[in-house]
């Protein structure tokens, strides 16, 4: 049977295609020749546009594909109080093309929250749906796993702990704020406990000076304070992938480093896992998904235009529902198509026909 709350039997994690019209408007106004008003007009209507085709292919939970943001994460955390951005080299490289070099760093103390425009992005969406708005956003190790140390200055955190409880702080704020907003679907993008099934990031925070078997708990702790002040209706969930940029990767590695811990640590609601490749490795961790949790498996890529076969794709659904039962899953690509506002390398009509397919799927496998 189809689930009335989310995450839905078919779902997706956030991000779609920029538009030709919103990329020409984007250059236009970073050459100054528009501005930042008609640039917001033009966000407006490729919104409006998007949020028509989710609910033309069948979707219940309908987001604003991320197209006001460049990044899936800075441009969030360079608003929040005591953290800005900042021109530097990325320290963990994806395979092929790099995204621009764009770090993060704390230059105050943090743990105060008071607004966001993301909350009238939220907003906007909301209004123009009946269906439910999701709300997007980076998880709290974003502001320090990339960056370790070198993001967290001594001079502002000389004890870490701190750092984590004023960061947890920080976001129970801001999730709250999204709350009161309305929001009732949120999802939090957790890449990082991902990169830490593979050895060789493992290795560079290793190399940095830092214990990546530490990470994972200090990182739960962060989620389970942004969640401790959430309405009893409202649905948090994460996504983890391991990158996700023009189509290409950082991490490799299955989830079983952090499977029991991710699952029966960490209070959110649902899961987003990528399972799109042998890179994610098998679907035995999800032995530890305990009741009363969902995992959605995103087993459709959204990193290339061809379409999957149905009949392969309930083969993997038949798979997983041998660890965790059939009730406990939903559907959903593996990753957003535009995790930068370059976006990945297929076009915006096979990205819809991904999500439709996936639509007709649960359908299936479901029941309407």
């Amino acid at each position: 049977m189809h689930r009335i709350d989310p995450p839905f039997r078919a779902d997706h994690v956030g991000s779609l295609l920029r538009s030709a019209a919103l990329k020409e408007a984007r250059s236009k106004r970073a050459a100054g020749t528009i501005s930042a008003e008609q640039l917001r007009e033009a966000e407006d209507r490729a919104i409006e546009v998007l949020i028509k085709k989710q609910e033309e292919v069948g979707l219940q939970s309908i987001t604003d594909g991320e197209n006001r943001r460049q990044s899936w994460q800075v441009d969030f955390l360079e608003r929040l109080p005591g953290i800005e951005s900042y021109a530097g080299e990325r320290k963990f490289k994806f395979q092929g093309q790099q995204p621009r070099q764009v770090l993060i760093r704390v230059n105050g103390k943090l743990g105060t929250f008071d607004t966001h425009p993301m909350i009238e992005h939220f907003k906007f969406v909301a209004a123009r749906t009946k269906r439910t708005p999701k709300m997007t956003i980076p998880s709290p190790s974003a502001v320090h796993f990339r960056h370790g140390r070198e993001g967290v200055p001594a001079s502002i955190y000389p004890d870490m702990n701190e750092f984590y409880r004023d960061l947890g702080q920080t976001y129970r704020k801001a999730v709250r704020a999204f709350a009161d907003a309305g929001c009732r679907y949120l999802q939090l993008d957790e890449v990082n406990l991902t990169y830490l099934c593979d050895p060789s990031q493992r290795q560079i925070v290793i190399d940095r000076g830092e214990d990546p078997d530490a990470l994972p708990s200090a990182y739960a702790g962060m989620i389970n304070a942004a969640m401790s002040d959430i309405p009893p209706d409202m649905t948090i969930t994460m996504h983890l992938c391991r990158g996700n940029f023009r189509s290409t990767f950082i991490a490799s590695g299955g989830y079983e480093p952090v499977a029991e811990m991710m699952f029966n640590t960490i209070n959110v609601h649902g899961y987003f896992m990528e399972f799109d490749s042998e890179r994610a490795g098998g679907f035995e961790p999800l032995r530890f998904v305990p009741k009363g949790k969902t995992v959605v498996l995103g087993v459709v890529t959204s990193k290339t235009g061809e379409l999957e076969s149905k009949d392969f794709i309930k083969r993997r659904i038949e798979e997983a529902s041998k660890f965790v039962p059939l009730e406990q899953l939903c559907l959903s690509p593996q990753c957003g198509f535009s995790s930068s506002e370059e976006g990945n390398i297929l076009s915006e009509e096979e990205q819809w026909a991904k999500l439709r397919m996936i639509v007709e799927i649960a359908d299936e496998v479901w029941g309407r």
